[in-house]
């Protein structure tokens, strides 16, 4: 069986899928090789102990999908879809993991039929034509219940009932592997910043993020770590900041972060981070505090569609600090305006 990886998070999950038997015993996972975070990150998961029968190793995109079970963790990829379609048939097995919320994109894509071109991705007839070829392909694979989804995203009862009347096997994970491994050490900060790709991608102004920032360090040392995705110049900004220490990108945050202590806090805008952070520390007594992004940070950039779907956040994590023990979960504050800079409400935290 082969997997392929675009991000650090998806290599995550890949692992979590074959540690959970659902992509066969044996698993050779090819990491992207021209994606300089997942150097560290392969590093990272073989400090831990791969499982057994898994391999990790740097590759070039595929040309072209094997004939066999395939893993993968962006359907929306160009890359995939090239080389989903210039296969002769779709693979025996498609297994997808998690790259993020676009988990959810996927679903609704899914059950409706829609081309794969995400959220983000500018107009371009051609790219909304090879996602609508690849869509078609994916409907192939769905309709001869060959689609597994390996998830640790929530999803609601709606489209649980949906994927499985189609024929996916949907298979939610709590990242039990991970859990599994040694607890690494961890930031001794108080409160841990986990960097956003919403700068970098041209979705939200740069300064209102990095006042934000100062703001929550204007209450304590902050440890900032940056997303793969992050804009250097808000970086160096950050770095001159007092009280704020800057990691360098690199391994996932759950693997990064698993270790953090009762008392410390985690803050972050809308992401998939708080998704799984929340399955991760919540039951720990870790503090995991998304932001709702105020109006006047989003560029023209940011849809209203693209808005919606990152405004689920907060729900989504309640959710998975709830299904995976923590108690004592509180929405308050982080539904519709900024938290008052260092001072996040707890949204997965122990009673």
């Amino acid at each position: 069986m082969t997997a392929f990886v675009e991000s650090p998070l998806q290599l995550l999950c890949a692992v979590e899928a074959h540690a959970a038997g659902h992509a066969g015993a044996r698993t050779r996972v090819l990491a992207r090789a021209d994606v300089p975070a997942l150097t560290a990150g392969i590093d990272a998961v073989r400090a831990l102990g791969l499982p057994a029968g898994l391999d990790v190793e740097p590759a070039p995109a595929p040309r072209r999908l094997p004939e066999d079970t395939v893993v993968v963790g962006d359907p929306f990829s160009g890359a995939f879809q090239a080389a989903l379609l210039r296969a002769p048939r779709p693979p025996e097995r498609l297994v997808v993991v998690d790259d993020g919320l676009a988990t959810l994109d996927l679903v609704r894509r899914v059950l409706t039929g829609s081309p794969l071109v995400r959220l983000t991705a500018p107009p371009d007839p051609l790219r909304y034509g090879l996602g609508a070829l690849a869509a078609r392909r994916l409907r192939r694979v769905v309709a001869a219940g060959r689609l597994t989804l390996c998830t640790t995203i929530p999803l609601d009862d709606d489209a649980l009932v949906g994927l499985r009347g189609l024929g996916v096997d949907v298979r939610p994970h709590d990242f039990a592997w991970l859990r599994s491994r040694p607890q690494r050490n961890a930031p001794d900060e108080a409160t841990i910043v986990v960097g956003s790709a919403l700068v970098a991608d041209g979705l939200v102004h740069a300064d209102r993020y990095a006042a934000w920032v100062r703001g929550i360090a204007a209450d304590g040392p902050v440890r900032y770590v940056p997303h793969r995705r992050h804009d250097p110049l808000v970086a160096a900004l950050l770095e001159r900041l007092p009280g704020v220490t800057v990691d360098e990108p690199g391994a996932p945050v759950e693997i990064r972060l698993r270790g953090l202590r009762p008392g410390q806090r985690t803050v972050m805008l809308p992401s998939t981070s708080a998704v799984t952070l929340s399955r991760l520390l919540a039951p720990r007594g870790v503090v995991v505090a998304p932001h709702a992004v105020p109006d006047a940070w989003w560029t023209d950039r940011a849809t209203p569609e693209l808005r919606r779907h990152l405004g689920r956040t907060h729900a989504l994590a309640t959710r998975a600090a709830a299904e995976s023990g923590a108690s004592g979960v509180s929405a308050r504050g982080t539904a519709a305006g900024p938290l008052r800079p260092g001072r996040p409400a707890s949204v997965a935290s122990r009673a």
